[in-house]
Order: structure tokens, then C-alpha cells, then sequence
């Protein structure tokens, strides 16, 4: 078996080398930065579906299950959530009892046979706004079941709902991921950023289906729906004008609806793993903060002892996933670091080679959208991510394109993650199109705020980029960047190599047309794991 294995990887390296010259690899790298312009032939946004679109429209009765999702729990378990009941919003809500509508899910290997049942967790929401002429919600009941007992790489057919009603939802189907092992991967991984709910998220979405993923990670900024009130349908162009007794901008939940029903076709087969991102904040007029998010989704908090939905780990064959929370405290001194230093302590290369960590807020992007608005990430987290080899990064929150060569502290290193930006999914925001070195549009050290965390603006002290705050050309690290919508695929090949193909939005009708691909090579023998307590930073203020 060891020599089979042995024989196609050779097989396999054979053929990326025969290819080299249509597909790189990060060997041939770093590569010289290359910039695609916006196409002003395209639109840069594109307005919102309204409610009444039929991918959002609600096609189910009573309490019959809608807005089904599945979510990795372990290797050989799977969380299905879904809502039922009717979501209220008015100035005077009437919260659902939860306790009225049983949490089932049937489930087996045989279409229509189902030979095991469990039973989960029912909960529900509000959104509280007591200000002239905004508007309360409560949600409907949103349910979440694990089910367990699972083989790896086998499919299995599912119904939810409460079968004392009766109210089951129809016979859906998924296929099990392999467990770990560094030679058994997903098919497919998906990777999407800033979706939103526009015609663009309409192409997104199509275009991702074609391409058959097995896993979806999503970064943050999922509905949208802190926005829809004022550049939604008809909605207020000034929000501070039209509500000026609000001090905190109203979130439209109902958009959270529309986005379950209108992903439902997708993650009801397919599972899709989140994490959070600013639009997800939708703070409340109490201080409450990200109610839809945490109360919406199932992740593997638990099974991987962080117990939060803000960060977390799994794994998905040969690739253990680090989620990190980039609106909670992320310093040395918090929760969140001390559960990223033991989860990344007790990671098994020899079981998961691959390291893939997401977050929301890129650290590395030459955007001046958002540009170095995370530095303070950066400064308290890099080292430690680099110290235990980190693969690959993916953020959103930039509305493009981009891809770096492997980069640690603003230098290139063979040893550093591949970052990827891949926040363009096609909210209203519209596509970014500046790049901070370009002349004039280097942002100030004041601008870019975070809407959580510090400020830790200071211009270069050493590099291409020593005394100023911006490059006066597209910086070294930034291997390949492009305004276009779009969203990725990642297909690991073995222990050693990955291949990433973004999909243009516009390419969506092209055969064999993608944006930009490449091999990401693993290089264990050259990157150790560091055994120092602490890599030093070199200084870049």
C-alpha cells in the first residue's frame, strides 16, 4: 500500500512539472506582482433582490421546516439546522415558544429507509429597536440536531422536522467527508466572502454550483442585512436622516430569511462552515450584539474547546481548519489566542499536513480599502501562526481579488502563508477598485478604522516601503490582484500540493476559463514547525 501511494504521488509531481508551464506552483514563486485593471465594461455592484424574488420567498406552511443547513461537527457527525414557524417584525412582536415544535432528524443510507433518529435543541431571537419608526422582529424557531454515527465518504439520505405534527421537511441527501488521514481530502472546498443578496450573489452562487464543491467556508459578511434599510429595495438614502432619534443602525432581519432560503438549495447538501464578520455585528439598542449570528448557525465550538462561535477548528480529511474571530478580543492576554495556542499545540501534521486558517480582516491587502485596518491582528497573532506553519489564510472584507506570495511581517518568506483575499462575492457594496499605491489614493493613518479592536497605524522603518505609510507600487508580497467578483475552489491533491482556482463572476459562461490558479507546495523539510516558545517579529514601526 506505502509503495502504491508512493507511485502516484511521483506520478502525480511528474504531471505538475509536465504542466508548470500552464498551472505555477509557490516553488517557481515569488512572483513579480501583476495587477488586472476593473473591466469598465462591467458593473461594479448591482442593487439587492427584493423580498419578493423567488429565491427568497418562503414556500413552505405552518411548521414545516425551511432554511435547512448542514455544518461539520467531527469527522463522523453533522449538525442540521432549520427554521419553522413565521418570523414577526412590527412595532409590537410576540416572541414563539420554542418548546412547541419538536427537533428531529431522520436519517440512514438508503433513500426513504432511515434507520436512526435524533433530537436537538430549538431556540429563538429578537432584534430590539424602541426608536421612532424602526422596527422590531422576533424569529421563527430555529432548530439545530446533531446526528452522529456517521462513516466517512458515505452518503446519506435526511428528513427534519417534528414528526408528531406531522411536519417533516422532504428526503434531502449529503455525502460524508473522509476522516483524517494525509491522504484523503474533500473533493472540493469552496471559498466565499462578502456575499450579500444582489444579482452578483445570484452569479456567485450559480457559478459555485456548477463547480460542485463538498465544503463551503464562508468569511464573514453573509447577508447583509445591517444594510438593507437604507441601500435596499427603497429604502432611506441617509439612515441618520431618515432615523434620527437611532443611535445604532437598524439591521432588517428578514434579509437573514431571504439569505437561509435562498442558500438552502446549496448547504441542505452540501455543509457550510462560518465565521464572523463586521456586517454580522447588528448591535441592539441593550449592547447585545451578533444575535442573528450566533443564534442562526451550528459550528464545532464544543468539539473543538472553544466553546464560542466566534473561533473555532475542525477537520475535513488531511486539513485541520483554524476560524478565527477578528471582532473579539484577539491579544495575547485572551481567550481566544490561549485556545489557538493549544489547538495549533496539539495539531498531528503526520494525520492533518494542511493548515488553513479564516478570518474576516485580511492582514496582508494593497487595496486602500480597508488598508492595514487590522495591524493590530497582525501584530498580536502573526507570530504565532507562523510559528506553527500556517498553509494558507483566506479574509473577506475587501471587496476584490487578491492573492500573495508567501509572506511573513511585510517580507517575503518561503515559510509564510499563501494569504488570499477573497471578499468578493457580490454584495451592494460594490467591487473595490483603488489600490492604496497608486497616487493620491494612499489612505491616511486616521482612516480605516476598525470597528473592533485598536489602531496601530505607523509607516515601514525597513523594505521597499521604509518612511512611508503606503508603497508607491504594488507592494512585493502581492503576487496577483483583480476587481471582479468572483469565489474559490481549493482541491487538495495530496500531503504536499493544492490546487486554488479563483472563478470570475463573468467567466461564468466560458469554458474552461478561470481568473487566476495556482499549486500551493507544501515544503516540510525546508519549514520545519518551530520548537522556540516565540518567533521575534522583526519591527515594522
Amino acid at each position: 500500500m506505502k509503495g502504491i501511494v508512493l507511485l502516484s504521488l511521483t506520478i502525480f509531481i511528474v504531471t505538475v512539472m509536465s504542466a508548470s508551464a500552464k498551472i505555477p506552483t509557490t516553488i517557481d514563486g515569488p512572483f513579480k506582482p501583476v495587477t488586472r485593471k476593473f473591466d469598465p465594461s462591467l458593473r461594479r455592484g448591482s442593487d439587492d433582490l427584493p423580498m419578493s424574488h423567488p429565491r427568497l420567498k418562503k414556500n413552505v406552511t405552518s411548521n414545516f421546516p425551511e432554511q435547512i443547513a448542514l455544518a461539520l461537527s467531527s469527522a463522523n457527525s453533522m449538525w442540521v439546522s432549520w427554521i419553522t414557524g413565521d418570523a414577526q417584525i412590527g412595532k409590537n412582536v410576540t416572541p414563539l415558544d420554542p418548546s412547541t415544535v419538536a427537533s428531529e432528524v431522520w436519517y440512514g443510507v438508503k433513500s426513504g429507509h432511515y434507520s436512526k433518529k435524533r433530537k436537538g435543541v430549538s431556540v429563538i431571537y429578537n432584534q430590539l429597536y424602541p426608536f421612532k419608526g424602526l422596527l422590531n422582529y422576533t424569529s421563527g424557531t430555529i432548530h439545530h440536531v446533531k446526528i452522529d454515527g456517521l462513516k466517512p465518504g458515505s452518503k446519506y439520505y435526511y428528513k427534519c422536522g417534528d414528526s408528531s405534527i406531522p411536519a417533516m421537511s422532504e428526503e434531502r441527501v449529503f455525502e460524508t467527508l473522509p476522516l483524517p488521514s494525509p491522504d484523503a481530502y474533500p473533493r472540493r472546498i469552496g471559498i466565499v466572502g462578502d456575499l450579500g443578496l444582489t444579482a452578483n450573489t445570484t452569479t456567485t452562487i450559480d457559478h459555485l454550483i456548477q463547480n460542485g464543491p463538498s465544503l463551503i467556508v464562508m468569511v464573514g459578511d453573509l447577508s447583509y442585512a445591517n444594510q438593507y434599510v437604507t441601500t435596499g429595495g427603497d429604502g432611506a438614502s441617509c439612515f441618520s436622516c431618515a432615523f434620527p432619534d437611532a443611535p445604532i443602525r437598524e439591521t432588517y432581519q428578514p434579509r437573514w430569511d431571504g439569505w437561509g432560503r435562498f442558500m438552502e438549495p446549496l448547504i441542505s447538501r452540501v455543509p457550510m462552515m462560518v465565521i464572523e464578520g463586521n456586517h454580522e455585528i447588528e448591535p441592539q439598542a441593550s449592547g447585545v450584539t451578533f444575535e442573528s449570528y450566533l443564534k442562526r448557525f451550528s459550528v464545532p465550538s464544543k468539539e473543538s474547546a472553544s466553546n464560542t462561535n466566534f473561533y473555532y477548528s475542525f477537520n475535513a480529511g488531511g486539513i485541520h481548519f483554524i476560524m478565527l474571530g477578528a471582532y473579539i478580543d484577539y491579544n495575547k492576554t485572551g481567550a481566544q489566542y490561549s485556545w489557538l495556542e493549544k489547538d495549533l499545540r496539539k495539531l498531528n501534521r503526520s494525520v492533518t499536513p494542511w493548515l488553513v486558517a479564516a478570518w474576516h480582516s485580511p492582514w496582508y491587502n494593497s487595496y486602500s480599502s480597508h488598508y492595514r485596518e487590522f495591524e493590530c491582528m497582525r501584530i498580536e497573532m502573526e507570530d504565532l501562526l507562523y510559528k506553527y506553519r500556517v498553509d494558507i489564510v483566506f479574509s473577506g472584507h475587501v471587496h476584490a481579488y487578491e492573492r500573495m506570495n508567501r509572506v511573513y511581517n511585510y517580507s517575503l518568506d518561503p515559510c509564510g502563508p499563501v494569504y488570499i483575499t477573497i471578499g468578493d462575492g457580490g454584495n451592494i457594496e460594490k467591487v473595490d477598485v483603488d489600490y492604496a499605491d497608486e497616487p493620491g489614493k494612499c489612505p491616511s493613518p486616521s482612516d480605516n478604522v476598525p470597528e473592533f479592536g485598536g489602531v496601530c497605524r505607523s509607516n515601514f522603518t525597513s523594505g521597499p516601503a521604509k518612511g512611508n505609510f503606503c508603497w508607491n507600487k504594488q507592494p512585493e508580497w502581492s503576487a496577483y490582484r483583480e476587481s471582479s467578483f468572483g469565489h474559490g475552489i481549493l482541491e487538495v491533491v495530496n500531503s504536499t500540493y493544492a490546487l486554488w482556482t479563483w472563478h470570475r463572476n463573468q467567466d461564468i459562461y466560458k469554458e474552461n476559463n478561470i481568473g487566476d490558479q495556482i499549486y500551493i507546495v507544501r515544503q516540510p523539510e525546508l519549514c520545519l514547525v518551530s520548537s522556540q516558545s516565540q518567533v521575534n517579529l522583526k519591527p515594522c514601526s
